[in-house]
């Protein structure tokens, strides 16, 4: 089967790689163009594509989907099958094009967690388990017929990047099942239950934003769901704070939300908080390595009282 892959960040790479591996014919890797990133601007290739040049594979870098000489290059490739993850909306020609049409790789069990963030947001919302979905794209974002899920269990120790690593070989291999079971018919589509439905939309400066009025839960599960990027983050006098690692405490002290009330090395600093308390025990002060709370709490002078704002 003569495939196009479609995708652009690192969680896209395992499933390129495994399909490459297994002897499918890729005719080309479509990615997002070279932006600037980081401090200096410096203009960085996706690492789809940093691996489609180890794999020496003909890439493309639409800046539309719709350019004339994109759909061009991309119809005279003659694909039989379109393999997406973690990619832009396509238009309905390009989904279309194959004559296997297009399938999509997608994070969380569907219809639960439809959207830009759907690990995140399983992370943020407590869930103990998630899974991967590929499914049969169409125009409206993550409705199409489901072909193949596996289910996964979330650990209590997880964060967005460990799990982010962990779903993504998962779901390489459950990509390259689709891809040989659309090759031997052996798949039979199924349409998403029409309960369940969760949106997992893209994150804002907003979501991260630690509000000291929710309950400790709620707190550390933010905290996993953005660690360690982009990063929940609190306020602290004048510094602004990315917490990279905390824990709950059912026992409420008294201290009103967001006031430091002990500080010990090797526990961390303890916040209160709308429902008993939060540890923090990684941080990340804006513009600096991420410490200890002990290295933070010597190296910028905290001491109990002090309140977090939000």
């Amino acid at each position: 089967m003569r495939l196009i892959f479609f995708g652009s960040p690192d969680f896209a790479v395992p499933s390129l790689k495994k399909i490459y591996e297994t002897g499918q014919e890729i005719a080309a890797v479509v990615t997002a163009p070279d932006r600037p990133r980081g401090r200096g601007r410096k203009l960085l290739p996706t690492p789809v594509k940093i691996e489609a040049l180890k794999l020496h594979i003909p890439i493309l870098q639409p800046v539309k989907l719709n350019d004339p000489e994109f759909r061009r290059s991309i119809s005279a490739l003659e694909p039989d099958l379109n393999v997406v993850v973690a990619f832009r909306i396509m238009p309905e020609w390009l989904i279309n094009l194959p004559r296997f049409g297009s399938i999509n790789l997608h994070a969380s069990l569907l219809p639960k967690y439809r959207g830009a963030a759907p690990i995140n947001w399983a992370l943020i919302n407590g869930d103990k388990k998630t899974g991967l979905t590929t499914f049969i794209l169409k125009r409206e974002v993550d409705t199409g017929d489901i072909l193949i899920q596996r289910e996964m269990e979330i650990e209590e120790n997880d964060n967005f990047g460990s799990l982010h690593d962990r779903m993504a070989q998962i779901g390489a291999n459950v990509l390259l099942e689709t891809i040989e079971g659309l090759a031997e018919g052996g798949l039979s589509p199924r349409p998403q239950p029409a309960d369940g439905y969760c949106p997992a939309p893209k994150l804002t400066r907003e979501t991260g934003r630690i509000d000291w009025r929710k309950p400790a839960s709620d707190i550390v599960n933010l905290v996993r769901g953005l660690s360690p990027s982009p990063g929940a983050y609190a306020r602290l006098g004048g510094l602004r704070l990315i917490i990279l690692e905390a824990g709950a405490k059912e026992e409420a002290p008294e201290a009103a939300a967001g006031v430091i009330v002990s500080i010990d090395d090797k526990s961390g600093i303890l916040v209160a908080s709308g429902q008993g308390a939060v540890i923090l025990k990684k941080i990340k002060p804006e513009g600096r390595k991420a410490m200890s709370s002990a290295e933070f709490s010597r190296g910028y002078e905290v001491k109990v009282g002090d309140a977090f704002t939000f």
